[in-house]
């Protein structure tokens, strides 16, 4: 009898919870789930209808626009370019130096239209004369579409053969060729004198056309004739839907719905006969409609089937006492008090970062957190970069370093009486937030030195430079203090162990050169092909001391330096190929690790070694390097191979094969490269007339020079001055 009462107590308890619970949780549950699946279903269906509009419109607009934008370009330089002036010269023989300047602006025209980034390649074509210009050349026809711009015979007279009558950036689409547009000059006129061909870059219009959502599988730029002239992701079953469409008939913007899949079609402003087309996946497009209609459903079920199991696990478990409950909620509570530290340095992180931009945001948050600050006060960000010293650091345990920044912090709080702020935001990076004292007359500077004085401590350690950013008066707006901390950072130099960088910013603090000059890298390969190595790191060492004298940046000397390491690099691959490309890599990684002048010289002075290793040379060796200083030294005299041959008691011809083993070079080319190569220096670097230079170099004659110059470099000793200048 007591076991019948006591199971008739539990259901009738269970059926209490049970009906508590229907009241309370499955009645708006019941309510929800109808909603969603009448209303918020339909809602979803039509907001993915009109999101698929929005988006088509922005890529139809948004197109239309890129080609507006090249249509302007390409009338501005046919308006602009001088043209007249162009015919004007082209068959005057006597004006070679106008039609020069005249063919080198319009090349400039040219090259400006062909940075487009939908563009290519361009073009003119002069209809009236045998004349075709681009950016790199102006030549006849017959070349340049055999040298220049290859074509085949059939492929050449259909091409040309759009080049008649007027044009206004007609369009057309050549399965060989591609998209390209044709506008003629004069604009008015039926018989124009200059076509202007422009050729559309494929990837970057399909790219210009793409869209990145998830349910549109294609997009593409069809015509009312029935033609593709281009398309991104299109399948053939696709392709003829489409091409069926827009042959039908003219229309406008429409959505159409066949097979699950949705095909829009907007009809574009910059051409009445094109439609922009995007094919979308119904499926993916509604699936937020599907996801909630499943959802409403489970969700009903879930809570029917949690409510039963809830209810009869209550009604068995109800004699437990309810201080068992309390003591669990104390100790997840003793818990998650000793993670709040941890979640305040992440707060702090995300606020600097700018994931809490809006005052209520940083409130609630705040709130949650148990994160005590005072709305508007006036904070600053300071941001302490660390560059560690590998030799000292790398020894400590993870422990040990762990244990030094929070003493660190510890220090910099305490010896700072306004409230301060911590938070890794790098892993050589620490962002200290300060808050102004009015009082005390506190502000970010006055705490960067109280941190300095911290770090220099810990200097063994560590290189530590401190960024201040500018002050602001409210928490919302510390992710701008903290960006101009970081760019302060930039302007970081090399000397100090501790530094603190208030400005300016960067590019403000010296006008010094951070790039090699032509002269510089020609004197580099110079030196190099000579095997003067020792002159390469002295002149290495000079420019850091520039630097240094100047207070240049540690960026500025990194740019350098880059160069320099890149230029060493080039000079050894043309001399051997004994490194791969893990080598180089690896000396710009050393380079880009250190952050001292002391640390810097020492790279260089390792990299020098390992690049421009040198062996003891044997005996011949030894004699072939006296007969090649002798030359670099008595270049400009007359350098006989009977006197050499003399001094190493060999015929002149077998001096000759010896000299090309050991120098790898023929002897009559070794001179004639090395008087070409000092030929070079002089026309770069001095006014010197060319016949003085011939002579300076040991020829004697100006033809005779000018003969030699443009065998091995392929171009006079004039143009080679005017092209490197």
């Amino acid at each position: 009898m007591a076991i019948s009462k006591l199971h008739k107590f539990r259901l009738a308890l269970f059926w209490r919870l049970f009906t508590n619970y229907f009241i309370v949780i499955l009645v708006p549950v019941i309510v929800a789930s109808f909603l969603a699946h009448v209303l918020a279903v339909r809602t979803i269906e039509k907001d993915a209808e009109k999101l698929n509009d929005v988006v088509i419109s922005h890529f139809s607009k948004q197109t239309d626009t890129a080609l507006d934008s090249l249509k302007t370009n390409m009338i501005n330089m046919l308006s602009s370019s001088n043209l007249t002036g162009v015919l004007r010269v082209i068959d005057d023989s006597r004006e070679n130096q106008q039609r020069a300047e005249q063919f080198h602006a319009l090349r400039e025209q040219l090259m400006k239209l062909q940075s487009d980034k939908l563009v290519s390649k361009v073009f003119l074509y002069f209809a009236n004369r045998d004349l075709v210009a681009d950016v790199d050349i102006y030549t006849d026809k017959s070349y340049y579409f055999k040298m220049s711009y290859p074509l085949g015979d059939q492929q050449k007279r259909d091409y040309l053969s759009r080049f008649t009558g007027k044009k206004m950036m007609d369009i057309t689409d050549s399965s060989s060729l591609g998209m390209y547009a044709v506008m003629s000059y004069p604009f008015n006129t039926e018989n124009p004198e200059v076509y202007l061909v422009v050729h559309f870059d494929q990837d970057k219009l399909k790219e210009q056309i793409s869209i990145p959502e998830k349910w549109v599988t294609g997009t593409a730029i069809a015509t009312s004739q029935g033609e593709i002239l281009n398309q991104n992701g299109l399948t053939e079953r696709e392709v003829k839907a489409v091409l069926a469409h827009t042959r039908a008939n003219a229309m406008s913007s429409q959505f159409l719905v066949t097979d699950e899949i949705a095909m829009s079609l907007v009809k574009s402003r910059f051409n009445d006969s094109w439609y922009y087309v995007t094919i979308a996946d119904l499926r993916t497009l509604m699936k937020p409609a599907y996801i909630t209609r499943v959802i409403s459903w489970a969700f009903l079920v879930f809570f029917l089937v949690v409510g039963s199991f809830v209810s009869y696990y209550l009604s068995r478990r109800w004699y437990r006492p309810v201080q068992e409950i309390t003591e669990e909620n104390k100790e997840l509570s003793q818990r998650m008090s000793g993670m709040v530290p941890l979640m305040q340095e992440l707060f702090v992180t995300k606020i600097l970062q700018g994931e809490y931009k809006d005052e209520l945001s940083i409130a609630y948050y705040a709130k949650e957190i148990d994160f005590s600050y005072d709305k508007h006060a006036m904070r600053t960000v300071l941001c302490i970069a660390f560059h560690y010293n590998s030799e000292v650091y790398e020894k400590l345990s993870e422990t040990t370093k762990s244990f030094m920044f929070v003493e660190i912090k510890e220090l910099i709080r305490k010896s700072t009486p306004s409230m301060v702020w911590f938070c890794q935001t790098k892993p050589d990076m620490m962002a200290c937030v300060v808050t102004h004292d009015a009082f005390l007359h506190l502000g970010a500077d006055e705490a960067a030195d109280v941190a300095k004085l911290v770090l220099e401590s810990y200097s063994q350690y560590f290189k530590a430079t401190i960024g201040i950013g500018k002050t602001v008066n409210a928490a919302e707006e510390l992710h701008e203090s903290y960006d101009q901390a970081l760019s302060v950072l930039q302007n970081r130099g090399l000397d100090a162990d501790v530094e603190i960088c208030r400005g300016p910013l960067v590019g403000e603090r010296t006008q010094w050169e951070s790039f090699l000059s032509v002269q510089e890298v020609n004197r580099i390969f110079n030196q190099c092909k000579t095997r003067e190595y020792d002159k390469l790191l002295e002149s290495v060492c000079e420019k850091l001391e520039e630097g240094r004298h100047k207070n240049a940046t540690a960026m500025q000397v990194k740019y350098l330096c880059t160069d320099v390491l890149n230029t060493w690099i080039r000079a050894v691959e043309t001399e051997h190929n004994d490194f791969n490309v893990p080598f180089f890599s690896s000396l710009y990684v050393r380079l880009h690790s250190v952050m001292t002048w002391d640390e810097l010289k020492q790279c260089f002075v390792e990299i020098h070694r390992v690049l421009f290793r040198t062996e003891e040379p044997d005996q011949r060796t030894k004699q072939f390097s006296e007969i090649l200083a002798y030359i670099h030294d008595h270049y400009n005299e007359e350098l006989s191979i009977e006197y050499f041959a003399g001094l190493l008691n060999m015929s002149s011809g077998h001096f000759s094969r010896t000299f090309k083993e050991a120098v790898g070079e023929k002897y009559v080319e070794y001179i004639a490269k090395y008087r070409l190569m000092k030929a070079k220096q002089f026309l770069l670097e001095t006014d010197m007339k060319i016949d003085e230079i011939a002579e300076k170099v040991g020829y004697w004659g100006r033809n005779s020079f000018i003969r030699t110059f443009r065998k091995y470099e392929g171009i006079t000793p004039a143009k080679y001055r005017s092209m490197d200048h």
